[in-house]
């Protein structure tokens, strides 16, 4: 067996991230990726001209992972207008951000769908969670997001309105039976960075990540699944069916589902959100306007849309037609013409005054296995990087929670570990 030699398995951000950091400190490392490109749910395509991401995805810069492990000026980012438009039938509002978007304050001190108490108490959460550390957050008391925003005094409006589509949005559960953990870290890091995304796309993200891999010594095979994994204190092998490729560790960082099957270890979530994306392209003068994310107030589906080539013109080919995206959570099985009907009836009840005849469905992604389900305190029972049996190790946000930053933060944290027990 070759000295110093590391395995992976999955060419995500988590095992990217690993694979970087052990090549830079001189390991031979091979990551193995069952896809034909990498990237895992962060990718990217392009069709007719178009920039589809794989679902609807964002970048937020506030998380020290992107921070540390990604050259932000080289992503060349296209950022969204901080707030929302929250909309009902023929009647839309603004709440957005004064500290960051002073323009939005008369909009959002008009804003019916809110109160006075609550811009006091959105304001006093922000300031509250501004200190805090994600190791405080993610070890403090635990309740639903829900129970939270109760026991903080919002009114069932703000709740319903703002809170269920956006932050259900982000966790992918409109429900709010997600742990506030989850909530008060995504708050802190909205405050401390940006939501972007590339100019060419999410998958931008994880090129970028495999090219800094290759670049530092990393071999990354995309195309060749591994099929099982076995490691004792000596090392850890991958059988690639057919072929059995060994090294002194093994890093495990497919999706957690897969991960468990590999792996055996129990404590790896398997509970997943779904979540399904339909991209339209519209003449650009009936195109919502605007770079702020809408939430549909009124009922679950579709449950946001944005004008995505308002935030980055680079996703349409030209500026005759605007790309839409609208997400639906939950159901990703449901048929794509009732998802577009469930859209046009949103787009024709939000804005009247525009005309959608020309609204053309034009992609749809859908995605089983999202995020893994957050209930409270689940954090509190994950595995560590070093969870398996032997040599084996874990690079996924399964140990950490379900984001960019926690795929990212265990890559590296997975890297560490294994370098710790080779010297």
């Amino acid at each position: 067996m070759t000295a110093d030699r590391v395995v992976i398995a999955g060419a995500g951000p988590a095992g990217l991230v690993a694979a970087r950091h052990l090549a830079d400190a001189g390991v031979d490392v091979t990551v193995f990726e069952a896809g034909e490109e990498v990237g895992g749910r962060v990718a990217t395509r392009t069709v007719g001209g178009y920039t589809l991401d794989r679902g609807f995805q964002v970048l937020f810069t506030g998380y020290p992972a992107v921070q540390r492990e990604l050259d932000l000026d080289a992503l060349d980012l296209r950022t969204f207008t901080p707030g929302a438009v929250i909309c009902r039938p023929n009647r839309r509002s603004i709440l957005g951000d004064p500290l960051r978007d002073p323009r939005s304050i008369p909009q959002t001190l008009t804003n019916r769908e809110i109160t006075t108490g609550d811009a006091y108490r959105l304001w006093q959460l922000r300031r509250d969670l501004r200190s805090e550390t994600q190791g405080a957050i993610f070890s403090g008391a635990d309740r639903t997001i829900r129970e939270e925003l109760d026991r903080r005094g919002f009114s069932d409006g703000f709740v319903e309105a703002f809170a269920a589509p956006f932050i259900g949005g982000i966790t992918l559960d409109r429900s709010l039976e997600t742990s506030k953990r989850v909530f008060e870290y995504v708050m802190k890091v909205l405050d401390d960075g940006k939501t972007a995304v590339p100019a060419a796309g999410m998958g931008a993200v994880t090129e970028q990540l495999a090219s800094s891999a290759r670049d530092t010594g990393a071999t990354i095979e995309t195309g060749t699944p591994v099929e099982s994994v076995t490691a004792d204190d000596t090392g850890g092998d991958f059988d690639l069916g057919g072929e059995t490729v060994d090294g002194h560790a093994a890093i495990v960082a497919t999706d957690g589902p897969t991960a468990q099957e590999l792996t055996g270890v129990e404590s790896i979530p398997t509970d997943g959100n779904a979540v399904a994306t339909q991209y339209y392209t519209v003449p650009a003068h009936a195109a919502p306007p605007g770079k702020r994310l809408h939430l549909n107030a009124e009922n679950e589906q579709p449950n946001t849309l944005v004008t995505l080539s308002n935030v980055a013109p680079e996703y349409a080919p030209d500026d005759d037609r605007a790309l839409i995206s609208a997400t639906f959570l939950g159901d990703p099985d449901a048929p794509n013409a009732k998802l577009d009907d469930k859209t046009r009836r949103a787009l024709t009840a939000w804005y009247p005054e525009r005309q959608f005849g020309d609204l053309q469905l034009f992609a749809t992604d859908r995605i089983e296995f999202g995020q893994f389900a957050q209930p409270p305190r689940c954090h509190d029972d994950l595995p560590g990087v070093a969870a398996p049996d032997g040599r084996c190790y874990l690079a996924g946000e399964y140990t950490q929670w379900s984001s960019i930053q926690g795929a990212m933060a265990s890559g590296r944290d997975a890297a560490q570990r294994v370098l710790a027990d080779l010297s």
